[in-house]
């Protein structure tokens, strides 16, 4: 099976402070692994395109494309929001990111690839369709998803959010969309405090208490996203990829480890097999301990590629 692994340097340059735990150390902590795991020659390396204006207004108002534009400073440091910064390079690296995942979309409808994974940064689900905010510019997988819909005209997609954060950007971007089911877990009560009372028939959301391990996830999801997703016959998947309800991530309380992610790559997997023609596009999100962020990546790539 052939997994594309999307990614760029300017990703990279994408720096929010020495203090800022979404750092580029993230990035470079994958590929470390990748190669430590012995899998990165058994991936597909393509580069992140810029996304362009047009790909980002499927999703976000040009007033909010307009105003990060505009933030971005000359040097130093413009704040977005409390916990979101710009640099000079803060802008590009975030078109490439949500240009990989546009990208990725193309080269899986096209069946280029099967799958593929896109070693990202900064990450998007927080990103509403008017606000930045929680480290997020442009909602990288809403904008994908989007793109499936409106250029490649599918006609139902499914989105995944696993991060231990709720994707509050992506539910505003989809919530009442009959062509989109969104499938998510995430610690509640916690940041952003949304998801836990969505009414929209679309949203599967299931919040879960801090500490939660493995087999309550595991349990969850067989009895609440499953039933849902094969209900629903997906034709594409597209993954909000956070690895931050890991055990050893202080950013969060859960208590998942690597063998969760995989587990949890596999049943996405086997729904796309039956649904999808095997497709999917993941994007990186959350995930801050750089040696359990590296590992879970790896079990995730792993899975995908089915190595």
């Amino acid at each position: 099976m052939a997994t594309g692994f999307y990614t760029h340097p300017e990703c990279l340059l994408h720096d929010m402070g020495p203090w800022h735990p979404e750092c580029p150390g993230r990035l470079q902590a994958i590929e470390d692994q990748l190669i430590a795991s012995r899998i990165d020659a058994l991936i597909e390396r393509e580069e992140a395109p810029l996304a362009d204006e047009a790909e980002l207004a499927r999703v976000h108002t040009q007033a909010h494309i307009d105003h990060i534009r505009q933030c971005q400073p000359l040097e130093g440091r413009t704040e977005v929001d409390p916990d979101t910064s710009m640099c000079p390079h803060s802008y590009r690296a975030a078109l490439r990111a949500a240009g990989a995942a546009i990208a990725a979309t193309d080269a899986v409808i096209e069946g280029r690839y099967d799958n593929a994974f896109c070693s990202v940064r900064p990450p998007g689900h927080h990103a509403e369709p008017a606000r930045a905010m929680g480290f997020c510019f442009f909602n990288n997988i809403a904008i994908a998803a989007r793109h499936a819909l409106e250029v490649h005209g599918l006609q139902r997609v499914a989105v995944i959010d696993f991060d231990v954060h709720h994707g509050n950007g992506t539910e505003a971007a989809f919530s009442g969309d009959p062509r989109v089911l969104m499938c998510s877990f995430f610690q509640h009560p916690f940041y952003p405090f949304t998801g836990a009372d969505s009414h929209a028939s679309n949203m599967v959301n299931v919040p879960l208490p801090a500490r939660t391990k493995g087999m309550a996830m595991r349990e969850a999801v067989d009895m609440l996203w499953l039933p849902r997703l094969d209900a629903f016959k997906p034709e594409m998947i597209f993954v909000s990829a956070g690895f931050d309800a890991h055990r050893e991530d202080d950013l969060g309380n859960m208590g998942l480890v690597e063998d969760d992610y995989t587990w949890l790559t596999e049943q996405i997997q086997a729904v796309a097999a039956r649904h999808a023609k095997g497709r999917i596009v993941s994007s990186l999100e959350g995930g801050y301990n750089l040696s359990a962020l590296g590992r879970s990546v790896v079990a995730h790539v792993r899975a995908l590629a089915e190595i």
